[in-house]
């Protein structure tokens, strides 16, 4: 599966391993999304007092204040030169110099794109907050409440409104949670670093035009760390491409606290990139105690009657109905919950590319609308590997003959071929699963 969930308006990161490992071609922005609930803790503490002693702020101060200066020095720099390749775009001086006025360079933003890496969740873990109780509740109310929009919205894009509202929920906490960071300080902060200098400077463009063609406020214009905006979390490529005027008040606004345009978008965005009504993300099934790993890949699709001749079934020990082609998932490998996923499921991975993301709007959707929690049980005992700990599982697979092509602490498709190539050769159940008990088996 994917290897990486990187937070909007949270600070975490969730990393899994899976027996599917095929990417999907793009997604709505290059961060997932936190599990938002609420802002946290730490966000609502002054960082002196949490930082540091007080001895040491007499020295470290000076500095950061030089760090910082430095900082926008360079930065109000790179801003002159970038004036004029966003002139060279279309974008008026005016609308430009409205932007950027008073934008600093942010170091905050550059200090959570730098640690994306350092921190793991579990994907029970990652549900656990994702598909709570509290969330299946709130989600309820809010069906509830917007059901005359989100009624219509479904009868026009063909999208099943616990779908829409399993993604407001993932994104922002049904709004509560939306991101308050300018967006415009953080795109170009991004972008000025240079680390991926032209994706951002790409959606900082786009952000301006967004503000060109008056569809909100420089400073209205708020979101994630990352750029990501509104209820539901849209880059701005993504909004320009996507987003609908739903309202018909002539802006497409997914600031405003009435979140109607924003589940539009929602919408529009699924049902364009091909979504089937009526049609199941996943379904989760048994599996027989023969069953091949190996099978479990996202290239070998069956229609559910021959996975049930090869005793794949759901958990009420029938045949799943006929929905189409579908592959075999294991998110926590042979120890965890199995599922039987079908093209929709790759239709939310254009959301969000990383399939625990997917499991959790497709759960939390399933849950809205009244079903129970999965079954099955998950490998509670073990953990996450630590970002240090899947480098040195692809260095000691490279090692044993099993290439994972590159050391990134990223653990996707050729991490996971290596694997299970590797567990086949101790007779172990090739299920793909880069876990703590495998990396100490390779040690």
């Amino acid at each position: 599966m994917r290897w990486a969930i990187t937070l909007g308006a949270g600070s975490a990161i969730f990393v899994f391993g899976s027996a599917l490992a095929q990417p999907a071609p793009s997604s709505i922005r290059p961060e997932v999304r936190p599990v938002a609930d609420t802002v946290s803790r730490a966000q609502s503490l002054d960082p002196v007092v949490i930082a540091q002693p007080s001895v040491a702020r007499p020295q470290a101060r000076p500095v950061a204040l030089a760090e910082q200066a430095a900082a926008d020095a360079g930065f109000q720099d790179w801003i002159s030169g970038f004036r004029a390749r966003a002139s060279n775009q279309g974008i008026s001086g005016a609308v430009f110099d409205r932007a950027f006025a008073g934008v600093r360079y942010d170091p905050d933003v550059i200090k959570r794109d730098r640690n994306q890496s350092e921190f793991t969740k579990t994907i029970w873990d990652y549900l656990d907050s994702a598909v709570s109780d509290s969330r299946v509740r709130n989600g309820k109310a809010a069906l509830r409440e917007h059901a005359t929009t989100l009624d219509a919205i479904e009868a026009r894009y063909g999208v099943e409104k616990e779908v829409v509202v399993a993604v407001w929920g993932l994104e922002s906490a049904f709004g509560a949670v939306r991101g308050s960071n300018d967006v415009i300080r953080s795109l170009a902060t991004l972008a000025y670093d240079g680390r991926r200098g032209a994706f951002f400077e790409a959606q900082l463009i786009a952000a301006l035009t967004i503000l060109q063609s008056g569809d909100t406020s420089p400073r209205n214009m708020t979101g994630s760390w990352a750029g990501a905006m509104g209820h539901t979390q849209f880059m701005p490529t993504s909004y320009l491409e996507h987003a609908v005027d739903f309202t018909g008040n002539g802006k497409r606004d997914i600031w405003s606290d009435d979140p109607t345009d924003a589940l539009a978008s929602t919408a529009a965005y699924l049902a364009r990139f091909g979504w089937t009504k009526g049609q199941p993300w996943g379904v989760e099934v048994t599996l027989p105690d023969n069953f091949n790993y190996a099978s479990a890949n996202r290239k070998n699709t069956r229609s559910p009657a021959e996975w049930a001749r090869l005793g794949v079934v759901g958990v009420n020990g029938k045949p799943v109905r006929d929905h189409g082609p579908a592959a075999i998932l294991l998110p926590a490998g042979g120890q965890g919950v199995a599922l039987m996923i079908f093209d929709n499921f790759g239709v939310i991975e254009r959301y969000n590319s990383a399939d625990a993301y997917v499991i959790g709007i497709g759960h939390l959707s399933d849950r809205i609308g009244g079903a129970q929690p999965f079954r099955g049980d998950w490998p509670r005992g073990d953990r996450a590997l630590t970002y240090s700990e899947r480098k040195e599982m692809q260095r000691r697979l490279t090692a044993a003959g099993f290439s994972t092509q590159g050391i990134d602490g990223r653990i996707g498709p050729k991490t996971l071929d290596a694997v299970r190539a590797f567990q086949q050769s101790q007779g172990l159940a090739a299920d793909g699963y880069a876990s703590l008990g495998l990396l100490n088996r390779l040690r």
